[in-house]
């Protein structure tokens, strides 16, 4: 049992990843529907609520990233279900707003897309390639608005000025609310934004695994009359000869073993391409592979035909 839930713990935290890579979003939505219904019944305390971060996750991903209705609508069923299944109290009240919300955002999208045709017929959009969304320009969270934590410390402010009254509990009520919502999502933004404006990171090593299943090859006359008699290790500048033991990268480029190993022992990639091996380090492997996405959604943007309205990538 123990070993079942800790299966479904790292299974949940790793679909938590994956709800900020747009082309997998409504995937793992699915996926946590689907686990939901299937093990939260039978789950305990702590896993009860893991499943409910999680879906809090999915609602705070849908309100500061992503605007497709097809998205919101993966949304609003997870939502309707954890609703239907969550028996504690607070929860199940902060699920019921997250219902609301999401109801209240398909209303416009489907009343502006109504009046975007109606106006305009022949307006559609962009045309592309690749699995970029379409929408209109997304309107900024409400607790990202400067005015909006101006207007709870100024409701603070009020209600200390005349406390007692009924109106000022209420207020005070009203300002700790926003306060709150603003402060629960700052864990959310802060490390997006931190995210967005890092540097590269330094490059690790190379793995240890992977250096130790490199091939070695023994240069022969044939392999030599390829590469030319002038040809030498790039990382020692010794002629190469006949007999000589050389370690091939995946690109193809071979260097003495000595040689190459003091420099894959602090890089991870070779010393005349630059093409990369995988290293050791997950964060830096976590980092290329937001790279590589989105470098795709990219060019799937540079090949969008225009059509008026806002690509939110």
């Amino acid at each position: 049992m123990a070993s079942s839930e800790e299966g479904l713990r790292q299974q949940l935290e790793e679909l938590q990843k994956q709800l900020g890579k747009k082309q997998r979003f409504e995937d793992s939505v699915s996926i946590i529907n689907s686990l939901i219904r299937d093990r939260f019944p039978s789950a305990s305390p702590p896993l009860r609520n893991l499943f409910y971060t999680v879906v809090c996750r999915v609602a705070t991903i849908l309100k500061t990233r992503y605007t497709a209705p097809g998205f919101w609508l993966a949304g609003l069923r997870l939502f309707e279900l954890a609703e239907s299944l969550i028996s504690e109290p607070s929860q199940k009240q902060h699920l019921k707003v997250c219902i609301t919300q999401t109801k209240e955002h398909l209303y416009e999208v489907d009343n502006l897309t109504e009046d975007s045709h109606t106006n305009n017929p022949t307006n559609r959009g962009y045309i592309f390639e690749g699995h970029l969304t379409v929408d209109p320009e997304p309107p900024q969270p409400q607790w990202l608005q400067q005015s909006y934590l101006m207007h709870a410390v100024a409701s603070l402010v009020n209600a200390e000025s005349s406390r007692g009254s009924a109106e000022s509990d209420n207020t005070s009520a009203t300002a700790a609310s926003l306060l709150q919502d603003f402060m629960n999502n700052l864990d959310i933004v802060i490390p997006e934004l931190l995210e967005d404006n890092a540097a590269p990171p330094r490059a690790p090593p190379a793995s240890k695994a992977v250096v130790a299943k490199l091939p070695v090859i023994i240069l022969t006359d044939d392999i030599l009359s390829k590469l030319g008699h002038d040809a030498e290790c790039a990382i020692c500048k010794e002629n190469l000869a006949s007999g000589d033991k050389m370690q091939e990268l995946p690109c193809k480029h071979t260097f003495h073993p000595p040689c190459l190993k003091p420099w894959l022992d602090e890089h991870n990639s070779c010393p005349i391409c630059r093409h990369e091996l995988q290293t050791d380090d997950h964060a830096y492997e976590s980092w290329k592979e937001r790279e590589k996405e989105a470098e795709e959604e990219r060019k799937g943007a540079a090949n969008a035909v225009r059509g008026g309205e806002y690509m939110y990538v």
